[in-house]
């Protein structure tokens, strides 16, 4: 039955739209808990090491974050799997380009594919960075992740990566909880409206806050 849903357009879909929930509910845990970093670094750090903490005494320490990370892992991977195979089903359908542009598309959702390949890039740098610390500028500093952050966005090049992929973020966003809302069955005519101010509000929302991180070390508000 498993294997039957997945080989259907359906169950892909249902597959990337599950995923693609996860992976919201985390961003939005995520930049609240960047957002700390504006009352300093003694309280980004506490909330660095408390992540690492939670669940303690029941927990080992770290197993809590990893049962996160693998979580989170099993979402992409689940999410762009399918978002590609779908792709290809989709190309297979219908070999040759429509003559015409279909005018209601929205740059979101002409540009979802490239949005997931940029992001997809983005997190790869974005562990070896402020993770594992292999591509960070300057001196990596375990246990220190408000420095980490300052070193990160000290330099221009962190900040034009995290930027262009937090915009593509808030694209994809944008048209993914639309389509997920469509898919899980949850949208309707007298719901559509409520549901496309809800992803409008949620992207902006967290593009803003995400990017709000950079913003404040390259004005001198983070130090």
């Amino acid at each position: 039955m498993a294997r039957t849903m997945w080989d259907s357009t359906v169950g892909k879909k249902t597959v990337m739209a599950v995923s693609g929930v996860i992976m919201l509910l985390y961003l939005v845990a995520h930049v609240i808990g960047n957002l700390k970093i504006f009352f300093g670094p003694e309280e980004f750090n506490r909330y660095g090491h408390w992540l690492r903490t939670v669940g303690e005494p029941f927990m080992h320490y770290e197993w809590t974050l990893w049962l996160i990370r693998i979580v989170l892992l099993a979402a992409v991977v689940a999410h762009a799997v399918s978002a590609y195979q779908l792709s290809r089903r989709d190309i297979k359908a219908r070999p040759s380009k429509y003559v015409h542009k279909k005018p209601r598309a929205s740059y979101a959702t002409r540009t979802m594919r490239w949005g997931g390949i940029i992001l997809g890039l983005f997190i790869v740098w974005h562990v070896l960075d402020l993770t594992t610390g292999h591509t960070h500028p300057g001196g990596f500093q375990e246990g220190h992740p408000y420095e980490n952050v300052v070193d990160t966005f000290s330099t221009w090049y962190g900040n034009v990566i995290y930027i262009v992929a937090m915009l593509a973020l808030g694209l994809h966003i944008r048209h993914g909880f639309w389509s997920a809302a469509q898919t899980l069955g949850v949208s309707s005519r007298t719901r559509d409206r409520a549901l496309k101010t809800i992803a409008n509000v949620l992207a902006l929302l967290l593009t803003a806050g995400f990017i709000a991180v950079p913003v404040g070390v390259m004005t001198g508000v983070v130090s």
